[in-house]
């Protein structure tokens, strides 16, 4: 399952992809964020591995982040993996000729795991999409609401 959402911020690209790359920002935008943890390589660099917890519901979800191809501020490419589902995310920043930025993300589910999973995705794949729209919404107005420098 792919799909791509995308929205304009009223701010910089270099204000955007600061506010992007700084994970202590993750809890502004993120519901239920509750940390990020470095566990192999250097962070932000290729090939760092970060333990990502959420709170969901009464119970918490653990996700693994890979980065495949960090090219900020252009793009940030990484991969998630949680027991259900595996996914790589292609994240772009465009400059715009007002001073705003067009911040893209490209989803691609590669992988399902167990009935529950594979049912919802059939039955619900709008799902996925409104997150990560929620998500960027959320971004938006974080980083249009704040100065970051």
């Amino acid at each position: 399952m792919k799909f791509t959402c995308s929205l304009d911020i009223d701010k910089p690209r270099e204000e955007v992809v600061k506010c992007f790359e700084n994970p202590k920002y993750l809890g502004e935008y993120q519901d239920g964020f509750i940390s990020k943890e470095l566990i192999e390589g250097n962070e932000g660099q290729n090939g760092a591995v970060s333990k990502m917890l959420y709170k969901m519901g009464k119970g918490d979800m653990e996700l693994t982040e890979t980065i495949i191809d960090n090219q900020l501020p252009d793009s940030f490419f990484s991969k998630y993996h949680h027991k259900h589902m595996d996914n790589t995310m292609l994240c772009k920043f465009e400059v715009l000729d007002n001073g705003s930025t067009r911040y893209i993300s490209e989803i691609d589910y590669t992988a399902f795991r167990g009935f529950i999973p594979k049912t919802m995705t059939y039955l619900f794949q709008s799902m996925f999409k409104k997150q990560v729209n929620k998500w960027l919404v959320n971004f938006k107005n974080f980083v249009e609401q704040n100065n970051i420098t």
